[in-house]
């Protein structure tokens, strides 16, 4: 049964569409926690356009579920990691005009310019990631590099899940890939994680891999809690993960 990282950036989507101070990311986080989650994911973006400083500030001082921050590798977010000091970064793409991550970082072609941004992650204590394509070449070079977390784009998994359902031969053959490519990744000693684009429909079937240990999910969980609240939709989507559904909570408890 894989763990469950709760990606809450849309929740402050939904705040800087009016520029104001709600929806409030800090007891977004507190919902999904209660919801069963085990993890907070958020990804602070070159471009402030949802999540800001302050709020992983917050999070990371007064949430107790482990913190895994999504950054590119710049400076900039290298010393703002090293500072807040979350559990877990994860080393991803980013483009500007992209409305989200399309695709694998290019550890393989990077040449060895993260190394030194792996390299000071690690040193301070803080688990190191990428977010990587399907791909033997990506990870292979992760495994140089010395990541101790490789997270399998899902992407393509989700696109065509949508389009041909769960027994289309498309989806069945991505799902090949990534099964081989979370062998690969556990045989090199590093930890299997997965994300991108997964849903209500389509992450049973992932989280049965064997060795996944963690799934990343954000914007169908967000979507969800529009029409039943943050907190249930976290507890439905843990349901998917392979556990028994939870009970409501409530602050205290």
């Amino acid at each position: 049964m894989p763990r469950l990282s709760v990606n809450i950036d849309h929740v402050a989507t939904i705040r800087e569409a009016r520029r104001t101070w709600e929806p409030d990311p800090i007891l977004a986080a507190r919902e999904v926690e209660l919801g069963g989650a085990d993890g907070i994911t958020v990804h602070l973006r070159e471009d402030r356009r949802h999540i800001q400083d302050s709020d992983v500030e917050r999070l990371r001082s007064v949430v107790g579920l482990p913190l895994n921050f999504e950054m590119a590798a710049t400076e900039e977010m290298v010393a703002f990691a090293l500072r807040i000091r979350p559990q877990s970064a994860m080393l991803v793409p980013e483009g500007r005009r992209e409305i989200t991550t399309e695709g694998g970082l290019d550890v393989a072609g990077s040449g060895g310019s993260l190394r030194s941004v792996v390299d000071r992650l690690a040193q301070a204590g803080i688990a190191t990631s990428v977010f990587i394509d399907a791909d033997e070449r990506q990870i292979e070079s992760a495994s140089k590099l010395g990541v101790s977390i490789c997270e399998v784009h899902t992407g393509p998994y989700s696109r065509l899940f949508h389009e041909e359902g769960e027994h289309g031969s498309r989806v069945c053959a991505e799902l090949a890939r990534i099964t081989k490519a979370g062998l690969l990744i556990r045989s090199a000693g590093m930890r299997f994680n997965a994300g991108h684009a997964l849903n209500y429909e389509n992450t049973s079937l992932l989280a049965a891999l064997s060795g996944l240990f963690e799934l990343h999910i954000g914007h169908s969980i967000v979507s969800r809690a529009v029409f039943v609240g943050l907190r249930t939709a976290v507890t439905e989507m843990r349901s998917l993960c392979g556990d028994e559904p939870l009970p409501n909570k409530t602050p205290g408890d």
